[in-house]
């Protein structure tokens, strides 16, 4: 299994408190380590892990199941837990709809959840994925979704979508609007209202099915899907590290 060239995992043993970071669908782990090398700064522990099919080849990811990308979560949990007492999980798109079910699911302190869906958009053809896939293994991507074309250039993701993939996380969407209402920790869910590839009105309906009482949703303006990486990816920062600042206990950070 040969990784994508700067796409590896990522880990920086810093204080007390751990950051999981994970990434998008399709995505790889570089587009969540500009996040992780600022947090890291502020003396955070961060671990940013490959969910399984990603950063390899397309076909692996034609192999996965939504559990396998769960997995990926609960193995990078398992490795903080073991070792720090405080755990946060960060998720991008796809990684977000992850790092709400590990709230849910999971002891971590709090989960911010980055352009993440809420469902995917009306397409008369997802109601014949099952038998779609076999017919048209992948689904082309279209635009990019940047406002800054120097910093899109250095992005990494495969080139289109496996159409397997695409009914996993149909269900893996599914599984996360049922369990929305049991998360208990505080979430912020940040979003553009310029993005493209996930429309403003899915942070809305996160939002709204949420029922814990810390919750936050922050928009920004001048970027597209990949917050992290983008234009507005400063404010994105300094929110989740202010978020984080907020909900961790006093002590915690050397």
């Amino acid at each position: 299994m040969l990784l994508i060239s700067d796409a590896q995992p990522f880990f920086f043993p810093r204080g007390r408190i751990a950051c999981l970071l994970v990434h998008g669908f399709t995505g790889t782990p570089k587009e969540m380590r500009g996040l992780g090398e600022f947090l890291a700064g502020l003396d955070y522990t961060v671990l940013g892990i490959r969910l399984a099919g990603h950063a390899t080849h397309i076909r692996d990811l034609m192999r996965c199941r939504w559990e396998d990308w769960l997995a990926s979560v609960e193995d990078g949990l398992a490795l903080l837990h073991s070792a720090y007492e405080q755990v946060f999980v960060i998720g991008l798109s796809m990684g977000g709809i992850l790092a709400l079910l590990a709230a849910a699911n999971y002891p971590v302190h709090g989960a911010v959840a980055l352009s993440t869906p809420y469902a995917l958009p009306n397409d008369w053809r997802l109601k014949f994925i099952r038998w779609l896939k076999y017919l048209q293994p992948f689904v082309p991507k279209g635009n990019p979704d940047w406002h800054n074309p120097a910093l899109a250039k250095e992005h990494r993701e495969y080139p289109a979508y496996p159409t397997a993939g695409i009914e996993q996380l149909l269900a893996l969407l599914s599984r996360m609007r049922q369990e929305l209402p049991l998360i208990r920790v505080p979430v912020l869910l940040m979003h553009s209202r310029q993005d493209r590839a996930v429309s403003p009105e899915n942070a809305i309906r996160i939002f709204e099915a949420l029922e814990t009482p810390e919750k936050k949703l922050v928009w920004v303006e001048n970027s597209g899907h990949v917050l992290t990486c983008d234009t507005d990816y400063p404010i994105v920062f300094h929110e989740i590290a202010a978020f984080l600042k907020s909900f961790s206990q006093p002590g915690s950070v050397t």
